[in-house]
């Protein structure tokens, strides 16, 4: 069964990209956090500017990670219909975990 495989992998992808994605998200609050800690207690003015670099460089992760996920969303929905077309048993652990994951993602982009 090509179809459930390829279900499986298209799951695995987009599991995967939103698992990066809250990952960048995390780092970005957490460097944030370590910044603006370092400004109160007035640590080196080098130090702070490579902390600042950081922080630049975790925010410009996020909205390319973002535009991989929603193409990986994309493919993802296009293999769910695909198995539907090809009369896969919605019960399968594959369609199921599929579609939880759709529900999961979908709002991120609405």
């Amino acid at each position: 069964m090509a179809t459930l495989r390829n279900l499986k992998i298209k799951t695995g992808i987009c599991r995967r990209t939103l698992k990066e994605l809250h990952s960048y998200v995390t780092e970005v609050e957490q460097e944030s956090a370590k910044t603006i800690s370092m400004k109160e207690s007035n640590a080196d003015a080098f130090d702070i500017k490579q902390q600042e670099n950081v922080l630049a460089e975790s925010r410009m992760m996020i909205p390319d990670c973002r535009k991989r996920l929603e193409g990986a969303f994309t493919t993802l929905q296009a293999a769910v219909v695909e198995a539907e077309n090809d009369a896969v048993s919605p019960e399968t652990e594959e369609f199921i975990a599929a579609n939880e994951l759709i529900a999961e993602v979908k709002p991120l982009f609405a």
